[in-house]
């Protein structure tokens, strides 16, 4: 069975693509650093601007970041998978109900909102319902009346929700996203991560893990993580404390409103005999580097605005028989229009090295520290899996050796996201204290940092570290959030949008301000040309 009763979209939602195209580049004690702006996407190159001429190894970071606003964003078609099984009843349906009043107030005429619940069974509250002024009041209504019994069937909830996707009518320009809570462990209807999920990205929370969640609580986190995982660009946030439920998901709606790039991919190209010795882009798929195609094409999927995807490139360059500039890395990058029909690319674009004597390529400290948060993270899971085996000692030794490999690393003065990192480390380590509160806290903590590190992407579980990947409208929702709680009304997005530029006021600009600004470095490139050949030699 499949539903189509969605309701159709008012109004005119076409908007014609514009691309622009933006080169900044510049050397900083032998780093070389290009910025493009192409599209919805910005990309920037970073990597030493030298390599000695003999065969030689360089690392080149890349940060791809979305570039979106809201008067082009696409319409959002959200449905919510609530737990209502007997063990939410009372402080914790409230909660829930607090939670979703929130959604339902920042969503706008241009956004859907389907809600179903599970207990026993699966209940389509409504279908997919543009959010008015006068659905609003209408759906809170409906929400209010939610009630709390049976048991939990997560199954039949996710499966619901995918057939109200599936059945819509209206498709054409819009955004997709499904977010399931659960507060206990599956009891009925099968293994959900089972479900086949398609394309789409679904974001899980498992509520309340502290305060007595009804079953396993390994056996929750493995199912709400295995579902997150098994979807596209999909986090599962661990949410320990039941106030932390408005802000988790606030913050997961933070980005859902402000979708920028679909269908993004990235292909990377080794040139001038270098070789690709290995790429890092966490878990999205990668194909190609082989010797029939060395090309390395990463499908990303769905990218909000300012959120950043990062990658780390391995080269092994060749030696040479003289100084000489070479292109050793061509980069693009393409994604869907705003409609689904057609692919737009950017053009070409370069990594450069000049070859010098006996020169040692210079690391810049980004990609320092992100090399460190990859390791930092595949550290944290090892000794996920140590402690897994009950072998908590060894554990605890794994993220005291991450510590001292953090407070090694080489940067000028305090860098907030090793600041994360050794938050998110000393957290972990308070989890391993004990069997029970590895079991209990620190097992689905771990699980949603790895998904979190591996995808580049924002969790809400209300901790110091779900920072590291947050955007400002995320971090914008959750402060608003927990304003709601206590009473405070919610901004419209008009409003969103406003404060947003009152923060940044260059920000609208900045991709002409980058433009004119390379416009003044050639003019003065130029000129200094000029004096120099005038120069008495």
């Amino acid at each position: 069975m499949s539903f189509n009763d969605d309701e159709q979209i008012p109004g005119d939602l076409n908007a014609s693509e514009v691309f622009i195209r933006i080169l900044t580049s510049c050397v900083f004690i032998r780093i070389f650093i290009r910025i493009f702006t192409v599209g919805k996407a910005k990309l920037k190159i970073i990597n030493s601007a030298v390599a000695p001429v003999d065969e030689s190894n360089l690392r080149v970071l890349l940060e791809l970041t979305g570039l979106g606003n809201d008067k082009e964003r696409l319409g959002l078609d959200l449905v919510t998978v609530l737990d209502v099984s007997g063990s939410m009843k009372g402080d914790r349906l409230e909660k829930l109900k607090k939670a979703m009043e929130f959604i339902i107030k920042k969503l706008s005429p241009i956004d859907r909102l389907s809600i179903i619940t599970f207990g026993t069974e699966a209940h389509k509250v409504c279908g997919l319902r543009v959010v008015n002024e006068t659905s609003q009041v209408k759906i809170i209504d409906l929400v209010m009346q939610i009630k709390a019994e049976g048991w939990t069937n997560i199954t039949d909830g996710l499966q619901t929700a995918l057939k109200v996707l599936d059945g819509r009518k209206y498709k054409k320009g819009r955004s997709v996203g499904v977010m399931l809570m659960s507060d206990g462990e599956q009891n009925r209807g099968g293994d959900a991560t089972q479900v086949e999920v398609g394309n789409g990205s679904v974001y899980t929370f498992g509520f309340g893990t502290t305060t007595n969640a009804r079953g396993d609580p390994k056996a929750m986190a493995d199912v709400l993580n295995g579902i997150a995982r098994k979807s596209n660009g999909g986090t599962f946030s661990d949410v320990p404390k039941t106030d932390g439920l408005s802000a988790a998901f606030a913050q997961c709606l933070g980005g859902l409103l402000t979708f920028a790039v679909q269908d993004l991919k990235l292909v990377i190209s080794p040139g001038n005999k270098t070789k690709v010795e290995s790429v890092f882009a966490g878990d999205y798929g990668q194909s190609g580097n082989t010797n029939a195609d060395p090309a390395v094409t990463i499908s990303f999927g769905n990218l909000y605005d300012k959120e950043m995807r990062k990658i780390i490139v391995d080269l092994v360059l060749p030696k040479v028989d003289k100084e000489v500039t070479l292109q050793v890395l061509k980069i693009g990058y393409k994604y869907m229009n705003k409609d689904n029909t057609k692919v737009l690319k950017s053009p070409p674009i370069f990594a450069s090295v000049k070859h010098i004597g006996r020169s040692t390529p210079v690391e810049r400290e980004e990609v320092t520290v992100e090399a460190s948060r990859i390791q930092t993270a595949q550290m944290m899971k090892e000794s996920r899996i140590l402690a897994d085996q009950e072998k908590f000692d060894a554990a605890k030794n794994k993220i005291v050796e991450a510590q001292n490999l953090l407070e090694d690393v080489e940067i000028d003065g305090t860098n907030s996201l090793i600041e994360l990192l050794k938050a998110e480390l000393q957290q972990f380590l308070i989890f391993l204290q004990s069997p029970e509160t590895y079991k209990k806290s620190g097992r689905a903590f771990a699980l949603s940092a790895e998904l979190s590190h591996e995808r580049f992407a924002a969790r809400g579980d209300a901790e110091k570290s779900t920072g590291m990947f947050a955007t400002s409208r995320m971090e914008a929702y959750k402060k608003q959030s927990e304003s709601f709680e206590k009473g405070e009304p919610v901004p419209t997005a008009a409003e969103d949008a406003k404060e947003e530029v009152l923060a940044d006021p260059i920000g609208p600009i900045s991709g002409a301000l980058s433009l004119q600004i390379q416009i003044a470095i050639q003019a003065l490139m130029s000129i200094q040309n000029i004096l120099d050949s005038a120069a008495p030699r």
